[in-house]
């Protein structure tokens, strides 16, 4: 019994060892690919791609501003920052440096959407994002204001964002219920409202050769659009009514 109890601890024991072991082994692989990221501040595009490849990483450009203190051409800052340890093969993504503010902000309010774009461009500019407002009284597609103004100074990114107007959506109105209402009431509210009459069916006509002509008494019994529906000016009304 004794024998046994001693076979089963031994077991145990290497198993134990063994999971160790294999936790050990996991924890220097996991950190023997991890990396330290190497300041990249100052340096050129192509010395920063060079200094991120010897530590096993990838470089990335995302964005470029204008800057009077960093050199033009210079990383300004990074992501992740230096020093932070990281999986190798891991993205540092890095903004460079433009320099002074050298090119002048057009005016490109009042001008159509695609005429200010290629106007931003021809300056050597981008064009950042661009919003529409429905406006009326207003060409469509025309630029109504810019970010930065014409003319601006000490700009960060060489973007410009523009508002454009739109078509105002049209008139529109939430249909009523008219059910059980007469429908000579009925068609002056729809006039004065400007709301157009469809066609205005009998119920219980379909088999009669003369169906009869609804009369101002009638009363609603079905309508469609359905009442709660959103319908726009123009669109008919059509009505069932009883006899």
């Amino acid at each position: 019994m004794k024998s046994v109890f001693k076979f089963v601890l031994l077991v145990l024991v290497l198993v134990m060892v063994a999971m160790l072991s294999a936790l050990t082994a996991m924890r220097f692989a996991i950190h023997g690919h991890e990396v330290v990221v190497p300041n990249l501040a100052n340096m050129t595009v192509v010395e920063a791609e060079r200094a991120a490849v010897a530590s096993g990483l990838e470089l990335q450009v995302e964005r470029q501003y204008y800057s009077p203190g960093v050199p033009e051409g210079k990383i300004m800052s990074q992501a992740p920052d230096a020093g932070t340890k990281v999986r190798r093969g891991w993205q540092v993504r890095v903004a460079q440096s433009l320099g002074p503010q050298r090119v002048a902000i057009p005016d490109v309010t009042g001008e159509t959407s695609r005429a200010a774009q290629l106007n931003i461009a021809r300056r050597g500019l981008d064009v950042g994002a661009v919003a529409t407002v429905p406006l009326a009284n207003t060409t469509p597609d025309t630029v109504l204001a810019q970010s930065p103004p014409a003319n601006a100074r000490q700009v960060a990114a060489p973007r410009i964002s523009l508002l454009v107007a739109a078509a105002p959506d049209p008139a529109a109105y939430v249909m009523p219920n008219f059910v059980g209402q007469p429908l000579g009431s009925v068609r002056d509210s729809l006039q004065s409202a400007g709301i157009r009459l469809g066609t205005v069916t009998v119920a219980d006509t379909a088999q009669t050769s003369t169906a009869p002509s609804p009369s101002p008494s009638s009363l609603i019994l079905s309508q469609d659009p359905a009442a709660g529906q959103k319908i726009a000016v123009g669109v008919p009304v059509n009505f069932e009514v009883s006899r």
